[in-house]
Formats: C-alpha cells, sequence, structure tokens
C-alpha cells in the first residue's frame, strides 16, 4: 500500500511459507501477502500488518470509547435537568401557590402539588409515556397517538443490556428519556392545583392529576414532539419533510406542549368551578382576595426560574457535541433575558399607572417572561429574546385583568394570564422572530431541511414566508381546542354529580381546618397558630358555576374582619 493505492502482491511458495511460520495463520498469510511486498523479509510484512491491525484497532476503540462518553453525557445531562425540573419548579409552584391564597387554605394546596407529582408519575408511567412516544419496534405509530410500551415494557427491554442490540434505542428509550418527559408533564399537570384552589374537592383533584397525565397531555405532546406525530418537525414521513406545510411546528421546550396545555385546563378548571365565595359581589364588582404570603411568591419565583434552566435547555436533549453545546447555552440566555425584560416591563408599567411598585405583579411577570420564551428559545437572537418578554409582560397584564374583571373567573394564582395567555404570545412568536441560521442549526436535520434560508422558512421578520407562523397557529388552536373539550366535559361531569367543590361550610371555615384537620396558621402574627373560630351560620345557597357571583359583599374575605374572622389576608 502507497500512498493511498494498494497494490496486489504474490509471494513465492517459500515466502508464503515464512509468513505462515510467523503468523500460524494460512488467511492472515494469505492476506498479508497479498497487500505487502514480502520479497525483501517475511518478518518486514509481519510488522507492516500488525502495525496496520493496531493503528485499526486504535481507531475502533477511540470511536468506541468516544460513543460511550458522548452517551453517558447525554444521560447525566438529560437526568440533571429531569432534577432541576422536577426538584425547584415543582416546590416553587408549591410555594407559590401557597403565598398566592389565603393562609387558611396553604396546606392544603401544599398537599395537592405534592398529589400532583404522586399521581401523575403513575398516570405516566402505566399509559402516558406510551400514548406521548410509544411506538412498536422498527414500526410507526399514528399521528394521533402512541401505541407501545405501556408501564415501560419496551423501555426496561432496551435499558437491561447493553451488549445486546436493542440497547440501540437506550439513548431516545431508555430510562433518562421517561423521567425528564415526565418532569415535563408534572409540569403542565400543576398549573390547574393554583387556580382552582380553596374549593375543589380533594378526589376531584385527584381524577383530574391522572386523567391529564395519563391521556390529555400525552396525546399533545406526542403530535408536537414525537417523530410520528401529525405537527411534528421531526416527523419526515412526506418525502424528507413535515407533514404540516412541509415544516412542522416549532415547540422547541413547550409554549404549546406544556403550558397551553396546563393553562387551558386550568381556565376550564376555574370557570366550571365558579368563583370563590365573595370573590364578586351582588353587583358583580370584584372584591380583593389577596395572597397571604408575598415572600412566598418571591421564593416561588425564584426557585421556578432556576428550574427552568432545566426546563428549556434540558429539552435539547443532548450536549455531547460543539453544536449542542452551543444552541443549549443559546437557550439559557434567552430564558434569562425574556424573564429579566418582562419583569421590568411590569415594573415601569405599575409605577407608571399608579406611582407605586408591586412586588406580585413583578414576580408574575418574570413568570410570563419564562413562560413565552419556551416555544423560540434556541431560535430566536438575544434582543428578540428582551421584546418577547416585554411582550409577554403586556400580555399578562391585559389578559388578567380580562379574565378577573370581564369574564368574572377567579383564578387566584393568574395560572390562566401566565400560562394560556403568555404560551399563546410565546408560541407565535417564533413564526415572527426566528433566526434563520439558529433555525436550521436545531431543525435542519429534520423536516426544515439544510436550506432553510432558501425555502423561507424561518421569521416573517426576517422575510419569512409565513409556514411557521402558520404551523404555529394551527398548533395554539389544535391544542387550546383538545384540552378545553376533554378537561371541559371532565370538570362538567364532575360538578353535574356534584364532586367538584367542596360544600359553603367547609370553604368559609377553610380546607386545612375542614379537610386536613389542622389548625390555620396566623401569617400576621409571624405563622404562629390561630385559635379555632366557632362557625357562624352561613347561608344555604351560594352561586357557583361559570361567570356566577355571591349575592353578599359580607364573604369579600371570607368572613368579618376582626371579629372572628375565617381568612387571614395580609
Amino acid at each position: 500500500m502507497d500512498g493511498g493505492i494498494t497494490f496486489i502482491y504474490s509471494c513465492t511458495g517459500e515466502q508464503q511459507q515464512e509468513v505462515f511460520n510467523l503468523v500460524q495463520d494460512d488467511k492472515i498469510a494469505t492476506t498479508i501477502c497479498s497487500a505487502y511486498d514480502c520479497s525483501v523479509s517475511a518478518a518486514s510484512c509481519v510488522l507492516r500488518y500488525l502495525a496496520q491491525e493496531q493503528q485499526a484497532l486504535s481507531e475502533t476503540v477511540g470511536q468506541t470509547a468516544k460513543a460511550e462518553v458522548s452517551l453517558s453525557l447525554d444521560v447525566a445531562y438529560v437526568l440533571f435537568s429531569a432534577y432541576l425540573v422536577f426538584g425547584p419548579m415543582q416546590l416553587g409552584f408549591a410555594l407559590l401557590c401557597a403565598g398566592a391564597i389565603r393562609s387558611k387554605n396553604s396546606m392544603n394546596v401544599l398537599m395537592k402539588n405534592i398529589l400532583d407529582a404522586c399521581t401523575g408519575a403513575l398516570g405516566f408511567y402505566l399509559f402516558g409515556y406510551a400514548f406521548a412516544y410509544g411506538h412498536k419496534l422498527n414500526r410507526t405509530s399514528n399521528g394521533f397517538i402512541g401505541n407501545w410500551n405501556f408501564a415501560l415494557s419496551y423501555t426496561t427491554r432496551v435499558s437491561a443490556d447493553p451488549e445486546a442490540a436493542e440497547f440501540d434505542s437506550f439513548p431516545t428509550q431508555g430510562w433518562h428519556s421517561w423521567l425528564f418527559q415526565w418532569s415535563l408533564c408534572a409540569i403542565a399537570t400543576t398549573i390547574v392545583s393554583g387556580a382552582v384552589a380553596e374549593r375543589c374537592t380533594f378526589g376531584a383533584y385527584l381524577a383530574y392529576s391522572f386523567f391529564i397525565s395519563a391521556f390529555v397531555y400525552p396525546v399533545a405532546a406526542h403530535w408536537v414532539w414525537s417523530p410520528d406525530g401529525w405537527l411534528s418537525a421531526m416527523n419526515t414521513s412526506r418525502s424528507g419533510y413535515a407533514l404540516i406545510l412541509r415544516t412542522g411546528a416549532i415547540d422547541f421546550a413547550g409554549a404549546g406542549v406544556v403550558h397551553l396545555t396546563g393553562g387551558m385546563a386550568a381556565l376550564m378548571g376555574a370557570w366550571i368551578i365558579g368563583p370563590r365565595i365573595g370573590r364578586f359581589d351582588a353587583s358583580g364588582k370584584v372584591n380583593e382576595m389577596k395572597g397571604h404570603s408575598a415572600t412566598l411568591v418571591v421564593m416561588g419565583t425564584f426557585l421556578m426560574w432556576f428550574g427552568y434552566y432545566g426546563f428549556a435547555p434540558g429539552a435539547n436533549l443532548t450536549i455531547a457535541t460543539a453544536s449542542a453545546a452551543v444552541v443549549v447555552s443559546r437557550v439559557a440566555v434567552t430564558t434569562t433575558l425574556s424573564a429579566a425584560s418582562a419583569g421590568l416591563a411590569t415594573l415601569f408599567w405599575r409605577y407608571l399607572k399608579s406611582s407605586t411598585w408591586d412586588t406580585v405583579l413583578v414576580c408574575n411577570g418574570c413568570l410570563g417572561g419564562l413562560v413565552a420564551i419556551t416555544a423560540g428559545c434556541a431560535v430566536v437572537e438575544p434582543w428578540a429574546a428582551v421584546l418577547c418578554g416585554i411582550g409577554a409582560a403586556l400580555v399578562f397584564i391585559g389578559s388578567d385583568y380580562l379574565v378577573l374583571h370581564k369574564f368574572k373567573i377567579d383564578d387566584p394564582v393568574s395560572a390562566v394570564s401566565l400560562h394560556l395567555s403568555c404560551g399563546l404570545w410565546g408560541l407565535i412568536f417564533p413564526g415572527l422572530l426566528a433566526k434563520p441560521e439558529y433555525v436550521r442549526d436545531v431543525y435542519g436535520k429534520y423536516g426544515f431541511g439544510g436550506n432553510v434560508k432558501a425555502a423561507g422558512k424561518y421569521g416573517i421578520f426576517y422575510g419569512g414566508h409565513g409556514q411557521v407562523l402558520l404551523c404555529q397557529a394551527i398548533e395554539a388552536v389544535v391544542i387550546c381546542a383538545w384540552v378545553g373539550v376533554m378537561m371541559g366535559a371532565f370538570f362538567y361531569v364532575f360538578k353535574a354529580v356534584k364532586r367538584l367543590r367542596v360544600p359553603v361550610d367547609q370553604e368559609l371555615a377553610g380546607l386545612d381546618a375542614t379537610k386536613q384537620g389542622v389548625e390555620p396558621y396566623d401569617a400576621a402574627a409571624g405563622g404562629s397558630v390561630a385559635p379555632q373560630q366557632q362557625l357562624q351560620s352561613q347561608p344555604s345557597r351560594a352561586a357557583f358555576g361559570p361567570g356566577a357571583v355571591t349575592t353578599s359583599a359580607f364573604y369579600s374575605n371570607g368572613g368579618p374582619d376582626d371579629t372572628g374572622g375565617y381568612a387571614s389576608n395580609s
């Protein structure tokens, strides 16, 4: 072999015998004689052969080691991202919900946040993961719903033996994949807890958690994130392109799949269950019901912000290559800028309006910015992320007013405005400002094609043709319709059988005392336990249901202010 050209040599019988005496193998001796000139020395031929084999072996070992290191790094990254999403974000949700409602219901809402994770984990394990991503081996599922891997049966097989052929599916179907996808499902599930806080029955809430985790959320995830989903950019079954407009939807970290799903479920729950007693007076005027602890709200906001560094960057699912590292780090930057700009936008809006500051509003602004950037965080520039955050702040402020004052929907933690409204804005945003080069970097290997710029598959403000914007709008409409019908029917059935809302006397006394069996604590007294109050006579009926208002302003804060009150507001 010389200069990359292979010469076919032939040994004499004596030379071949000498080679055979050295290697003791006819096949190897024949190979050496065919590849090397052995006229000088049989030993030199064998040494050259061994050197080439050693080099090939080194390359093979190096490639194997590199692949194993890459797999280990990717798995560790996905697991760590799942830990961030589940830990800080779930704790942040719990603290925010507890702080945004009245103290007499704080233990109850904390319990529901815990059981979201417990019930949702079982639902996602038994059915949800299979409906979202399951397909039979070497086959595809339909575009609507997955049909394989129930109770992690296939994941168990591919994760069993690294030496088995089925282990090739481990990077996408292994244990780590389930954990990360469940952590996202848990976020969508827990969004509703605050929207129906202070009046939802325990049984209805457990049933809701299982239903959305096992069926409603997984179907939406399958549409957008599964390689078989009909909306997915990764479904390239149409001559190498996505099914919808040959593009597919850009929803990198789930503004539609996670937040729109959770926000729409929250809207259905808060609307059908009706407002808290005393939220509106007889004329429909809104009575203020402040949460009992801004401290908990701020702590919850920071924890959720921290968790978003697992939520958004983790959605890339890989970090072991240079290109993946670039995408992940860019996502972290755009996520930060959107949250920060949204927080400042709400701060200055409030000051311009009333010359005062509002800590809780700023927290909600930051969260709205985080929600909005999740769809386009990988494909927008930093300056565009700032615009996304400012837009999210304005969307949140307008939506929060409309939901409460115009539609008369009582949402104690503003879940509808944060997740539904800001999720809608975030889902549309890539259709406006997705940068061509970033779209190619993130999605080029899927349905967008390598020449994204020539195809015009990017934001319209960069000169795009509008396919992305239309796909984003289609995703928004179908997810809202799907979740609205499914969760609307669910909550309506529970309301019809009178299992959705707690009785009037229990709601007025507080669910901590009537359902948890614990004394309500007095936030104004530094969290000390307040003495049990004698329940006073309550009206036999109250107006519940969509758009309903109560008939008396007496319950504007859950009871009298100073003489034996039921609520503790600060």
